[in-house]
């Protein structure tokens, strides 16, 4: 028997033993009953600071077995609730979360108007991701104790499951029980940010600012937003701001806006073999002597250079790319000048034959093949051949409008 288990049996074997009902005077078996109560909260407390120390020492298995102890002696004395959140931290550094949820629910049980157990095990469910199981709880807890503090709890799991016009109510009470505060603003800024109530989001968030200057946080999520907006640019500016106040806060950022800036082609390798910058009237077989003879075939490529890490797959769909002349209101810009096309003109085949994707140089090589007409005269317009992609990159982000094309004239569409 471990010394825990002996010192619970000794106990359990003083109340039997203690001839307490032989008592025949009623105030003497009360006295009694206090004594004893008050003996079992003493070793109830013994057991809680033994397990303190043996938590401190890591010794978990020990310190759970002492916390459990501690409860079940007292289970309604003034250290219960303290107790059970020790042995909460002790389950969860013993990786046994059904055990932490349910020590909170039995401590939530016998303690009912305790709202801060109601909100330690919502913030235990937000953690785990269960965000209904976290909202109810907070918004028990707000019913026990319209804090400002469980409204703010509560508002954010709101945020989670969607439901954004309870949020907002939430966080416009905050503002209304504590005006001094940056909460209700940053709040009501991260709920329209989720919105996708963008203009309105960086609106609060300046206000939280304007509270409370240095909480970088509220500057943060203006740089994520103006991303989640499209707004590189800006998403950048507020990235070199951070970066001289909260370099951590500046990283997340910068992470943030990596992952959310769209993908462009930066631009053509001079490897390729495709004679891109060749202009119209370019004689096909002039780019390799084998295309002299007619209906002659062969492989070109042409390899592009991503700003980004690009999705393997997305990019080694050849349906994802497509190759054609380039047509625009501007005729410098237009297939052959915009000059009637010849006849001796070839064609190339819609889509590539096959695309490698290099993940270590974020370059895509995407073979094709150009055939010599049957007169051997063949001509092309290398540089207004437009090689498009519309894929994605890592992130499940797609192309950039203004940078998903190439040609050899504008170098990108």
């Amino acid at each position: 028997m471990s010394g825990i288990d002996t010192i619970l049996n000794n106990s359990l074997n003083a109340i039997n033993n203690s001839g307490l009902f032989e008592e025949k005077d009623a105030t003497s078996i009360f006295d009694a009953l206090s004594n004893q109560q008050e003996g079992m909260e003493n070793l109830s407390n013994q057991f809680l600071q033994t397990g303190i120390d043996q938590y401190l020492n890591e010794e978990y298995e020990k310190a759970a077995k002492s916390f459990e102890a501690a409860i079940n002696l007292a289970p309604y004395s003034d250290y219960n609730i303290e107790s059970s959140k020790y042995l909460v931290q002790t389950y969860l550094k013993l990786e046994e979360t059904d055990k932490a949820i349910e020590t909170y629910q039995a401590a939530i049980q016998r303690n009912p108007n305790d709202d801060t157990l109601r909100s330690s095990l919502g913030q235990l469910f937000y953690s785990e991701e269960r965000y209904d199981e976290a909202a109810k709880q907070y918004r028990d807890a707000v019913q026990v104790n319209p804090s400002a503090t469980n409204r703010y709890s509560y508002g954010e799991a709101l945020i989670k499951v969607g439901n954004y016009g309870e949020a907002e109510y939430q966080f416009n009470q905050v503002k209304r029980l504590d005006p001094e505060s940056y909460a209700g603003d940053y709040g009501l800024g991260k709920m329209y940010a989720q919105d996708e109530q963008y203009d309105r989001a960086i609106e609060h968030f300046e206000r939280a600012l304007k509270l409370q200057p240095d909480f970088y946080d509220a500057m943060a999520e203006i740089g994520f937003t103006y991303a989640d907006m499209g707004e590189i640019e800006k998403a950048r500016g507020i990235e070199a701001d951070l970066g001289d106040l909260d370099k951590d806060l500046a990283a997340t950022l910068k992470y943030y806006i990596n992952e959310e800036e769209p993908p462009q082609i930066a631009f053509a390798l001079a490897n390729s073999s495709f004679p891109y910058t060749a202009t119209k009237g370019y004689l096909v077989s002039n780019i390799d002597s084998y295309l002299e003879n007619a209906g002659a075939e062969k492989s070109m490529t042409m390899e592009f250079l991503f700003t980004k890490d690009m999705d393997r797959a997305s990019v080694e769909n050849i349906f994802n790319w497509s190759i054609s002349r380039a047509s625009s209101n501007n005729i410098a810009e237009t297939y052959n000048f915009g000059d009637t096309i010849p006849e001796t003109e070839v064609s190339l085949n819609p889509y590539p034959d096959y695309v490698l994707y290099d993940e270590d140089t974020l370059t895509a090589t995407v073979g094709f093949t150009i055939r010599q007409n049957e007169t051997a005269d063949g001509t092309i317009d290398p540089s207004h051949i437009v090689f498009k992609f519309d894929g994605e990159d890592i992130y499940g982000v797609p192309m950039d409008e203004n940078g998903d094309e190439f040609s050899g004239f504008s170098r990108t569409g």
